[in-house]
Parts: C-alpha cells; sequence; structure tokens
C-alpha cells in the first residue's frame, strides 16, 4: 500500500503524519507528500526521509493517495495529479460531504474509500469513519486509519453525513463545551486559572472513565448524580425541555446538511 501520496497535509493531513510517526505505522520514506504551504508535520516528516513536493513523474510511484485538501478545492487537485498517478493506485479522500463516484470520475475511475477522520489521530486516539463500495479500497482505508485510533464502517455512503457530523466535526463540539464551562466557573468567582484547571482536568478524567470502563454514559452520569443534590440541579438545565438533547439535535443536523451542500 505504500508509498503513500498525500494532498495536502494541513491540519488533518499532519495529525495523520504526526499518528503514523507516534505508532511507527509508516516510515517517513513512506509518504510522498504534496502541499503548496507544508505544516509543521509535513516538514518534520520531509526532514526525517519523506519526499515533499517532488517532481510531478515521482507521484505515478504511489499505491495509495490520501486526498486531504478542502472540498472546495478537490477538483483542482484531482485535475493536476490524476493522470500521472499509476493505474493500481486507490484513492482514499477524507474531504467531507464529496462523493465517491465523483471522486472516482476526477480520477480516473480508480477505487475510492471515503474517511472521516478527527485530529486525535496526531495522538493515537482518533476515529475514523470508514464508507467503500470496494471492499479492497476500504481495508486499504483502515490500514491507514487503525493505527491512529478506532475504525467504524459504514454500510452506506448516505451515512457518512451523520457520521460527519456525530464524529468529526464532533471536536470542536467538546471544546466549546470546555470553553463555556470555563466561563462559566469564571462568572461563579473562580479565578481565570482555576476555573480552566478544574474544567479542563475534568472533562478529561471523565473522558478516560468512559472509555476504560465500557460503561454506557447513562450509567456513569447516574452514579455521580445524587437525587436532589447538586448536579442534579444542574441536569435539570442541561437536560430540560431546551437543554442538551435537542440543541445537539439541531447542531448534528445542521452539520450533516452542510455535508451535503458541500458534496454538491
Amino acid at each position: 500500500m505504500t508509498p503513500i501520496l498525500m494532498l495536502g497535509a494541513g491540519r488533518m493531513g499532519g495529525a495523520l503524519v504526526a499518528g503514523w510517526r507516534a505508532a511507527s505505522a509508516f516510515a517517513p520514506a513512506e509518504l510522498i507528500i504534496r502541499d503548496p504551504h507544508p505544516g509543521p508535520e509535513a516538514q518534520a516528516a520531509a526532514a526525517a526521509g519523506a519526499r515533499l513536493n517532488p517532481p510531478d513523474a515521482e507521484l505515478g510511484a504511489a499505491r495509495t493517495v490520501l486526498l486531504a485538501v478542502k472540498p472546495q478545492v478537490w477538483r483542482e487537485v484531482a485535475a493536476e495529479v490524476a493522470g500521472k498517478l499509476a493505474p493500481d493506485a486507490v484513492i482514499v479522500s477524507i474531504a467531507a460531504g464529496v462523493r465517491a463516484a465523483d471522486i472516482a470520475e476526477a480520477f480516473g475511475g480508480r477505487p475510492v474509500a471515503r474517511v472521516m477522520p478527527t485530529t486525535a489521530a496526531a495522538v493515537r486516539k482518533g476515529t475514523a469513519s470508514i464508507y467503500s463500495a470496494d471492499p479492497a479500497a476500504a481495508e486499504r482505508a483502515a490500514a491507514l486509519l487503525s493505527p491512529v485510533g478506532a475504525v467504524v464502517r459504514l454500510a452506506d455512503e448516505e451515512l457518512m453525513h451523520a457520521a460527519t457530523a456525530v464524529s468529526g466535526s464532533a471536536p470542536a463540539y467538546f471544546y466549546a463545551f470546555v470553553e463555556a464551562l470555563e466561563a462559566a466557573g469564571h462568572a461563579a468567582g473562580l479565578t481565570e486559572a482555576a476555573s480552566a484547571e478544574l474544567a479542563r482536568s475534568t472533562m478529561v478524567g471523565a473522558a478516560a472513565l468512559l472509555a476504560e470502563s465500557g460503561q454506557p454514559p447513562a450509567d456513569l452520569r447516574r452514579q455521580v448524580t445524587s437525587p436532589g443534590g447538586t448536579t442534579q440541579a444542574a441536569l435539570d438545565v442541561l437536560m430540560g425541555e431546551d437543554g442538551l438533547g435537542p440543541l445537539l439535535r439541531h447542531a448534528v443536523a445542521a452539520a450533516a446538511r452542510r455535508s451535503r451542500e458541500l458534496g454538491g
């Protein structure tokens, strides 16, 4: 499956490079990176032996092509490189909303897998949703993503919109929640530094317990909620008629709708 050609090495592509290096999944020499403005991870990989922006003639060596550019520019990038790739190259796309059939057409009918990863891949805690109508392409995508986190395979491409909304975009929801919790603690009288330390360390610990215990989040919630206590008072607000449940349904629906719009 190597060499791997990365078309784009921005925030998400860079996270994958960092995760692969941490996991010793692929040697830097197995990476070909094409990016007009490479980030620090791409530059570090190049210093370790990756080929950064090599001559076009070298692109034909790639056996796996990771399309990691913004959805708005993917067609332009595909047009630049499709004719330079090996006939048996497999395309793995992380472009949100862009249909596999459109990508396959732009890349000369080559097999395509769609992936929606998260930036926690940089610390080997990522999550990736995978869809492909081609079993071999799906395996190729899983081989790329499994060294840096969990992989969830989807049976229907239409589900990629929901997966994008629930997983691909969700780290931002979490960071926004922590940001708001920090601000609420400061408003309640804590110093900014104390509120930030309490909110961040508590959220990290709760997430670790959720991961390691294997218990449903509802069970963990009940375990720390005494009837009539302080936690219950807060949850009456958070889980009320206008609380987290309906708010997140609206948020996920909006993200999924935008994913469909990006796909044209």
